[in-house]
Order: structure tokens, then C-alpha cells, then sequence
């Protein structure tokens, strides 16, 4: 790929990467809700919140997923509250869920974890990579509409986010998949609709049509 492309391909991402922000403006809430991944700095940055003072408790939550499942020995969750914990939070302010094995189960089994407890949340802080935010938010008000959710993320640009861990182009092909998603997923009632802009879905369509598709649901009907 020559320079040019290269930043074509950086002007495209950075178009769905920004769409996928929402720039929610945090206020104090009941616990904070940790959806696990791949990704620590997930975990850093809701340390940082309670730390912080936004909320009281934190909840992991997640099993292993498809990108967790052949590089950790131990759950998502409990690989993010060792990360919490290493920063200073107490292990009584930390709940575990790690059964989830997706977004939607990350919301109804920490629901379910807290209400077990005798907790009922008015509002939450969710806390999630920075290019799922709008997914999360759609999931959370289908599955859980009650709840008032705040969604934030790790303040980290796309140009920042690969690690020797994720590629640039991996990141991407993420990025493309989770666009995907979101109009996927509210057809198939996981998520309520989300608006897309066409600029933003033109970018998804010139994407795909260069290579960037290894994330991408195969079955999108």
C-alpha cells in the first residue's frame, strides 16, 4: 500500500472510529460496569473512574472471547479485576462476572450478579473499548432500558490504539466489523437501531471493497 492509500485508509477509519464515540458526559452513578475484551487499558481507565470517585463498585464482566480465548488462562473478567486491583482498588468494591460470552450476556449476567446481591442500579457507568461504545449503548437499551447507562471509553485516538499486541490492521478490520454489527444486531433485535450517517457508511462500503473484511459477519442478514 503507498503512502496515499495509507492515508485514505486512516481517513476512512477515523470517519467510523469517531461515529462510534459518543462523547457522554459522566455523572456520578451506582457502580461502573467493565466489559471485558481484549484490551487492559479497558480495566486502567475504570479504575481510574472509581478511583475518581464516580461510583462505589466496580463489575468485570466476561468469559473468554474470540480474542481472548487462546492468549489468557483466566477469565476476562478476572484478568481485569487483577488489573483494577493492582491499581488500588479494594477487592470488596469489585464484583466478578465470568460466565458472559458477549456484549448482551455482559449486561444481562451483571444485571442479574447485581440483583443477586440485593443491588438495583439507577444508573451505571459502562466502560468499554472506544470503538464499541455505540454498540454497547444499543445493547444496553434493549436488554437492559430501565437502567440509566453512561458509555465511556479509554480516552485513546485510532492513531494511538494499536499495540504489539493488535495491529493497525487488525484494529481496522475490528473497527469495519463492529460497524457492521450495529445495524446487523438491531435487525436481529440484540440492539436497538442507531442512525447512521452516510459519509460514515460510505467509509464501511470503501473499506470492505479494500480488503478490510476478517471481522465481518459472514451470514449479515
Amino acid at each position: 500500500m503507498d503512502t496515499r492509500d495509507a492515508a485514505r485508509v486512516d481517513v476512512l477509519t477515523n470517519c467510523i472510529w469517531n461515529y462510534h464515540l459518543l462523547h457522554q458526559e459522566l455523572q456520578p452513578a451506582d457502580c461502573i460496569i467493565v466489559l471485558g475484551s481484549h484490551d487492559t487499558r479497558v480495566a486502567e481507565y475504570a479504575a481510574k473512574l472509581f478511583l475518581d470517585g464516580w461510583a462505589p463498585l466496580i463489575v468485570t464482566s466476561g468469559g473468554f472471547g474470540r480474542l481472548t480465548k487462546d492468549i489468557w488462562s483466566v477469565s476476562e473478567a478476572e484478568t481485569f479485576a487483577a488489573v483494577i486491583r493492582g491499581l488500588g482498588v479494594p477487592s470488596d468494591n469489585i464484583l466478578i462476572e465470568n460466565d458472559s460470552t458477549n456484549t448482551g450476556e455482559n449486561i444481562s449476567f451483571s444485571r442479574a450478579l447485581l440483583q443477586s446481591k440485593g443491588l438495583m442500579p439507577m444508573r451505571v457507568i459502562a466502560v468499554q473499548k472506544p470503538y464499541m461504545e455505540r454498540r454497547a449503548y444499543a445493547t444496553f437499551q434493549k436488554i437492559w432500558p430501565e437502567v440509566e447507562v453512561i458509555v465511556t471509553s479509554p480516552p485513546i485516538a485510532f492513531a494511538d490504539y494499536p499495540t504489539k499486541f493488535r495491529s493497525k490492521e487488525e484494529i481496522i478490520n475490528i473497527v469495519v466489523g463492529d460497524l457492521q454489527r450495529i445495524k446487523v444486531y438491531a435487525k436481529r433485535g440484540y440492539a436497538i437501531p442507531q442512525e447512521i450517517p452516510a459519509t460514515v457508511w460510505e467509509a464501511y462500503e470503501t473499506l470492505v471493497a479494500m480488503g478490510y473484511t476478517s471481522h465481518l459477519i459472514a451470514d449479515a442478514t
